[in-house]
């Protein structure tokens, strides 16, 4: 059964990927996978973490002789009966057990495993003018925005550059600060807000020290939405 809890959902989905689950609950997870989105991208970070955590590992070369030792043994096993501690060391439910202490200790270690947040990109174009990008902007997935200047573009010495973004049309335009023509901007997550795809960014031409009101007052330089990559 899939629990509902959040953390235990993490460990089974890390347990699966690395195959220490029964064919039953395997089974059980690969349908709530296929039918899961989110489910589904968190097994794909967990087999992205542990495909990293193996290729830092140098390969060690098997001991000469070492199949035809197991090849023996296992045919010696047949024949007698095998210690307890032997049958112990052996058994695959004790390395799931261990193995899911080991899980549990490293989400308790380094917290639960996080779903990257989207990045997003914006091609400022000016108005009417589809293969004339001026500015691109790009949104980390936490929530960075920096702005680069992607051709040059002269405007008037008494006016400000000021850049906007629109998120709800109910709540209106807000303003992310001025510009300076030519250079690119950074701000912090703190100071753009969350973004989604879709949402409209732009830069107007304002009186000097930028728009007397909480909205654009000056004609539309260049414009954009963002896309989800």
């Amino acid at each position: 059964m899939i629990p509902r809890d959040s953390q235990e959902r993490q460990l089974l989905i890390a347990e699966h990927v690395l195959g220490l689950l029964s064919p039953e609950q395997a089974a059980e997870v690969e349908r709530w996978l296929e039918q899961d989105d989110d489910a589904a991208q968190l097994a794909s970070h967990w087999q992205a973490h542990w495909l990293g955590a193996a290729e830092v590992l140098e390969p060690e070369p098997l001991p000469p002789g070492l199949w035809q030792r197991i090849e023996r043994q296992t045919a010696e096993a047949g024949t007698r009966r095998r210690p307890f501690w032997q049958a112990l060391w052996q058994s695959p439910s004790l390395w799931r057990t261990v193995s899911a202490g080991l899980l549990v200790a490293v989400v308790l270690l380094l917290g639960p495993l996080r779903v990257p947040a989207p990045v997003y990109t914006v091609v400022l174009q000016a108005p009417g003018e589809a293969a004339s990008p001026g500015w691109r902007i790009t949104v980390s997935d936490r929530g960075d925005l920096q702005l680069t200047p992607l051709a040059d573009s002269e405007y008037p010495v008494d006016r400000s550059v000021q850049f906007w973004t629109l998120a709800d049309p109910e709540q209106g335009p807000r303003s992310l600060g001025l510009v300076n023509p030519g250079q690119p901007l950074v701000l912090p997550a703190s100071r753009v807000g969350d973004v989604e795809s879709g949402q409209l960014f732009e830069l107007t031409l304002e009186p000097p020290g930028g728009s007397p009101a909480d909205r654009p007052t000056g004609p539309v330089l260049f414009i954009g939405r963002a896309v989800a990559l």
